[in-house]
């Protein structure tokens, strides 16, 4: 055989040898790049109830394989939201882990310290025809019924913030189709105005009066309202209850003796004629 040939199946053999030694090697040793993607994850230690803010988070890489289930990939998804469980640092952060944007199940970390959340049952009426809305400030009216004399309205709070209508956080948010059927408005107050309510709430009617939200002035002394100011003839003053009667002219007729009853004589059974001679005399015979 020509040597030339030789060289050149020798030559042939070797490169063939060669790209089937890195093929294998490329299939089987060398480090592969896996598909990779960005997610979201905690800049640093969050607490639970903790509200989310851009410092909190970072990019991280992850492999597409081991994208944990309901990752976050942009920032803007997660500002805002509220930590339902403790996250520690570096750790991906998840839908599971945080609340729904402008959902429910963050509300309790909107309330700030020393305050409570205390819901109330409203109407068209009573909250002033749906204008109530989220972050609203209002004013708390207690209407006692029954009769002219029993019924009074006095304004038990004033200055109150609307933390949320049903489940909306946030004004003209879309209604949730699994919140209840009766609205609810859920107002911020403290401990103190919290009793005040909820026995408002058992012994008669609440409303709510909207205000303007710069107006913080409290001029109300909560002095109720009696039927008084309903007087027809315009002469009847508002009734302020202030403990014992204190009009002197009743004080006096209430400490006055009672006056004696005169006893009528029972009715005379029979009354005779008699006539003797020139007079006549009536005998009067009872039982």
């Amino acid at each position: 055989m020509d040597r030339n040939r030789i060289l050149m199946l020798f030559g042939l053999a070797l490169v063939c040898s060669v790209l089937l030694t890195w093929f294998l090697y490329a299939k089987t040793v060398a480090p592969h790049e896996l598909p990779r993607k960005t997610i979201m994850a905690a800049e640093r230690d969050l607490p639970l109830g903790t509200t989310i803010k851009k410092s909190d988070v970072k990019a991280v890489g992850f492999l597409e394989k081991d994208l944990p289930t309901g990752a976050i990939f942009t920032a803007d998804q997660v500002i805002g939201r509220v930590a339902l469980f403790p996250i520690s640092k570096n750790e991906p952060l998840t839908t599971l882990k945080v609340s729904s944007m402008g959902g429910a199940d963050g509300i309790a970390a909107n309330i700030p310290a020393g305050y409570r959340a205390v819901s109330v049952p409203i109407t068209d009426v009573s909250g002033v025809s749906g204008l109530v809305q989220p972050g609203s400030k209002v004013d708390v009216l207690f209407t006692r019924p029954g009769n002219m004399v029993e019924a009074i309205t006095s304004t038990i709070l004033q200055d109150v913030r609307v933390l949320a209508v049903g489940h909306a956080l946030f004004p003209n948010q879309p209604a949730d189709p699994k919140a209840t059927k009766m609205p609810v408005a859920t107002l911020l107050v403290t401990p103190e105005d919290a009793q005040k309510l909820e026995l408002a709430k058992n012994e008669g009617r609440i409303s709510l009066s909207l205000r303007n939200p710069l107006d913080t002035k409290n001029e109300l002394d909560g002095t109720p309202v009696t039927t008084d100011i309903l007087d027809p003839d315009g002469q009847a003053r508002v009734r302020r209850r202030k403990g014992p009667v204190e009009d002197p002219n009743i004080l006096a007729a209430m400490k006055a003796p009672p006056k004696p009853i005169k006893e009528t004589p029972p009715a005379p059974r029979a009354v005779v004629d008699v006539f003797r001679g020139d007079k006549h005399v009536q005998e009067v015979f009872h039982d």
